[in-house]
């Protein structure tokens, strides 16, 4: 397989002779204003510019949509990713707010089962602590992840916008993959703590999943996200992590 790092949580992945692209946000640097109530709220999204051409991003077969959210898929994915394509979404709510913007094909990812001989299963997650969903469940709402296999290539779990909890540990248990993204980014709610993961929760993955190769993503491209991609390799090279975790730039490709 291979893996491009777009931009924040936004992945091209090649897996098995098939082409997806993963939380498209397409908008160009500082098109949006930073999320209120978030940490760096002043600085407005993305802090970045793509790395890549459109063009190179939509030469995809399918588009994965783990969850709503803007910086997993903003107004211009809406406006530019091309209609017919086949997107995977997370539950009805996404599929119907998908369809009303246009798409033709929105498939659910839980019965979906798979895509070109590729098998997608989704996963479950929780964007935030039981302290933080008790307080901001209803605007951080639900996530996925994904789990793509195939004979042909390594089991990767996409685990999503989620924390280290049990339901990742169950995920690993599960699937056993031998690749996993982690957004780890460490997104902060001032006073609340983090909604994605950060580099402790990276370490939690690496101890249960002795088996895989972790990538970071959704690093140094939104407002809240804290952790840069200087302080999670100096934590892993502290830990001795640096083996198995790799902390792509965006625009690298990373071949598995």
């Amino acid at each position: 397989m291979k893996i491009t790092q777009v931009r924040n949580a936004t992945l091209l992945l090649h897996y098995a002779g098939i082409r997806f692209l993963i939380d498209p946000m397409l908008a160009p640097k500082g098109a949006y204003p930073g999320f209120e109530g978030m940490a760096n709220s002043h600085l407005r999204n993305p802090l970045v510019e793509l790395p890549l051409p459109i063009a190179t991003l939509l030469a995809v077969d399918a588009v994965i949509v783990t969850h709503d959210h803007l910086d997993h898929w903003d107004p211009a994915a809406q406006q530019l990713v091309p209609k017919h394509l086949p997107l995977f979404v997370q539950h009805r709510q996404d599929a119907d707010t998908l369809r009303a913007s246009g798409f033709q094909d929105v498939r659910l990812l839980g019965e979906s089962g798979e895509f070109a001989g590729i098998r997608l299963q989704q996963t479950e997650g929780q964007h935030g602590s039981d302290k933080i969903m008790a307080v901001l469940g209803e605007r951080l709402g639900e996530v996925c992840g994904v789990v793509f296999s195939h004979p042909t290539e390594k089991t990767l779990y996409l685990a999503g916008d989620t924390v280290w909890n049990e339901q990742v540990a169950q995920s690993l248990s599960r699937h056993t993959p031998e690749v996993v993204v982690l957004n780890c980014g460490d997104a902060h709610i001032p006073g609340l703590g983090p909604i994605i993961m950060n580099k402790e929760d990276v370490l939690a993955v690496y101890q249960a999943a002795p088996q895989a190769t972790l990538i970071a993503s959704h690093l140094e491209a939104v407002n809240h996200a804290l952790l840069s991609r200087r302080e999670l390799r100096d934590y892993l090279g502290e830990q001795g992590m640096q083996q198995r975790v790799l902390v792509p730039e965006d625009g690298e490709t990373l071949v598995l």
